[in-house]
């Protein structure tokens, strides 16, 4: 099957957004996609047969920030044999990220489409779409309405709390399940015991949309873009020191500069891209000439995560900022095992101090040592995003550092800051 004229190789799941020129509404998402195909089980057939088997065939990954092979996940719940939960997280943690809440807002039909068709392939009886704003809250009801009630499927929206780990995988099947919104330590995993104990698929917004697109192209349609063990297209969230930040899709494979570009190029010079957001990992602009995907991001120490780029201006402190990041994260926590109540803070504690100029040799051990046993340790991966973003930071860094041995030497470092701690919820 082929791809429709409309849809650019480069621009699929907004392609209907940048031909319109607004919101698509059910009419509008009809007439570009058509129906929506039927991939559930017939009688006698493994649940998620021939839905798995597609999204396998396509090797489309987790857009959410693990890059999971999606196929393999589906997998995990079928294989169950009980009746499971849907869960669309559209719970956008990090406040550098935009890109789910844009998909709610102008093309709400391919995200629910996805996890109708999801549904319907693990014989589900509920899907639940988690969202953090009352805005985005109100358009999936919208889109809800505009459908009318899915047969044998309970579709609810659940708003969930704008706290950083809130978003994160187990915290949602609490947060269904009416506990607090906190991570779980594992296993077992959601998919083995999930929202009121049912196995639970919890996959990102535009995962669920490029599946509602891979079951009606097909796999072949969808590797036409992207690279061989990357395939497809992402969203990027590109902000700061860019021409016309914002929410672009690209293909995988796409250089970071490249990236840049299509945001309207550098607004000033820069210094350092923050790659995953906040807990990602900086990379210096020597380096923007990596292609995105998540194999070669991690080659290059960076890290793909939600598809999150921010430009750096050459004119901040990047040990400033990296500093001032880390004491949100530490505060972000949920408060709930040792790496994050206490580890946490010790780093931020010393980042602080070298940003100031008041880290010795002793300072330095320390913090080292303190990234070091934290890694690998809590019951999410709150604890190793921070450490992997303090550890960058020193990496990237570095060649500043000496401007931060005495108080006061590094004026950058006394302005206000750039990067954003709150904000887009």
């Amino acid at each position: 099957m082929t791809a429709p004229a409309t849809a650019p190789p480069e621009r699929r799941l907004l392609a209907g957004y940048h031909t319109l020129g607004r919101p698509a509404g059910l009419r509008d998402h009809r007439a570009r996609y058509g129906a929506l195909p039927s991939l559930g089980p017939e009688p006698g057939e493994r649940a998620g047969t021939r839905l798995i088997g597609l999204l396998d065939e396509a090797g489309l990954t987790g857009r959410g920030g693990g890059a999971f092979p999606t196929g393999r996940k589906l997998r995990s719940v079928a294989e169950s044999g009980r009746s499971p939960v849907v869960v669309v997280n559209a719970a956008e943690g990090e406040p550098l990220s935009g890109k789910d809440r844009l998909l709610l807002a102008v093309a709400p039909h391919l995200v629910l489409d996805g996890a109708v068709l999801a549904a319907s392939a693990l014989r589900a009886r509920r899907i639940a779409v988690c969202v953090h704003s009352a805005e985005s809250a109100a358009q999936v009801e919208s889109a809800l309405a505009e459908r009318g009630p899915v047969r044998s499927v309970a579709v609810r929206v659940a708003r969930v709390p704008g706290r950083y780990v809130a978003s994160e995988e187990t915290a949602l099947v609490n947060h269904l399940s009416g506990r607090e919104a906190k991570p779980a330590f594992t296993p077992p995993r959601p998919f083995e015991r999930g929202v009121g104990g049912r196995p639970t698929l919890v996959a990102n917004a535009e995962t669920y949309a490029h599946i509602a697109l891979i079951a009606r192209y097909g796999p072949r349609w969808f590797r036409a873009c992207g690279t061989p063990d990357a395939p497809g297209t992402a969203l990027f969230t590109v902000s700061g020191a860019v021409l016309r930040p914002g929410v672009i899709e690209a293909p995988l494979g796409t250089s970071v500069a490249g990236l840049l570009r299509m945001a309207g190029g550098p607004a000033e010079q820069l210094q350092a891209i923050l790659t995953g957001g906040y807990g990602g990992a900086w990379l210096s602009i020597r380096r923007a000439h990596t292609p995105a995907t998540p194999a070669e991001f991690a080659a290059a120490g960076a890290a793909l995560g939600p598809g999150i780029i921010v430009a750096l201006p050459a004119r901040a402190c990047g040990v400033a900022e990296s500093a001032r990041i880390m004491r949100w994260l530490a505060d972000e926590t949920a408060g709930q095992c040792g790496p994050c109540m206490f580890g946490l803070p010790a780093i931020a504690e010393d980042l602080a101090a070298l940003a100031d100029g008041r880290a010795g040799e002793t300072v330095w051990r320390r913090l080292h040592g303190r990234l070091s046993a934290v890694a690998g340790r809590g019951a999410c991966r709150h604890p190793d995003g921070a450490v992997r973003f303090a550890t960058s930071a020193l990496r990237v860094f570095g060649p500043h550092l000496a401007a931060h041995r005495h108080p006061g030497n590094c004026l950058a470092a006394q302005g206000p800051g750039v990067l954003p701690t709150r904000g887009g919820r």
